[in-house]
């Protein structure tokens, strides 16, 4: 019923509430690295995210591929987004 179109794809919310916060200002909102796994960017490539597995790092969110792979991410996650950040340029751009 919440639906906001954002950089070519759909956004759907439980509420209005939300939906207003999220159109208000959605890079605040919006995953990490395209919404791909954290730990695969930060091994420089991409892979598909579990929703279930996610954490909130300083007012960002990052998505991982699967419960398992968050528990490794979380290991040393600062370590690993500072790497994602600088695989990130070139990751986005593979298929």
């Amino acid at each position: 019923k919440y639906v906001f179109k954002w950089k070519q794809a759909n956004w759907y919310f439980s509420s209005k509430a939300h939906l207003d916060s999220f159109s208000n200002n959605p890079e605040k909102f919006a995953p990490q690295y395209g919404g791909f796994c954290a730990f695969a960017c930060s091994n420089g490539r991409k892979a598909p995210t579990d929703p279930n597995a996610w954490a909130i790092i300083d007012g960002k969110l990052y998505l991982n591929k699967s419960l398992e792979i968050q528990e490794k991410w979380n290991q040393n996650q600062k370590e690993r987004i500072e790497q994602a950040d600088k695989n990130w340029p070139l990751v986005k751009e593979k298929e």
